[in-house]
């Protein structure tokens, strides 16, 4: 199987001279992370709270740059992409305060594909085939802001993706960090949809 998403020994240190007030080196935010994704797989981040998690996932789209090691999307070498351009090739589930307040849930969903160019057809119909698959009734929610979600508890999941056909890897940052056991579950089967 082909690895869509490689990652090698990939670490990250906070700039400075590593030293705590009371002497003691700090330690490196993340250390030697290495794993494989290949195509059709899904991959989880799972671990308590300040693990490194979120700051793995930055790495990975160089919202931090790496202090040690190497990460590879479809065989290339992240690093060696403009970050815009690399941004736009792994789509992402952005939720609750990643989302535009001032957007519908469609201009949300529809922003990357947008930015890129694509037809206003194209990018409706990317955008209700894009909220099916997270469980949104597209005729409910492309009309609705963000906080107009509806229900109790924190906002439903809304994928904001350049959504292009060809992408190898998708970004879900903490699907399941800020709601319950049953919505974790669901979002834990959309994961799976999302990310097939």
């Amino acid at each position: 199987m082909k690895a869509v998403l490689e990652v090698r020994g990939l670490g990250f240190r906070l700039p400075g001279d590593g030293k705590r007030e009371t002497g003691n080196a700090r330690p490196p935010l993340v250390e030697d992370v290495s794993f494989t994704v290949g195509a059709g797989e899904t991959l989880v981040l799972l671990g308590r709270s300040g693990s490194g998690k979120t700051t793995t996932l930055k790495l990975i789209n160089r919202l931090l740059e790496p202090t040690a090691g190497d990460v590879l999307i479809a065989g290339e070498r992240a690093a060696a992409v403009e970050p815009t351009r690399l941004r736009r090739r792994i789509g992402y589930v952005i939720q609750e305060v990643g989302l535009f307040p001032h957007f519908t849930v469609a201009e949300n969903v529809g922003l990357v594909p947008r930015l890129e160019g694509w037809p206003a057809e194209r990018i409706a119909a990317r955008v209700r085939d894009l909220l099916g698959l997270v469980g949104l009734d597209p005729d409910t929610f492309v009309a609705r802001y963000p906080h107009q979600s509806g229900s109790p508890g924190p906002s439903p999941p809304t994928p904001r993706c350049s959504c292009s056909t060809s992408h190898s890897a998708r970004s879900i940052p903490s699907p399941g960090s800020s709601c319950s056991a049953s919505s974790g579950a669901s979002r834990a089967g959309w994961a799976r949809g999302w990310c097939s």
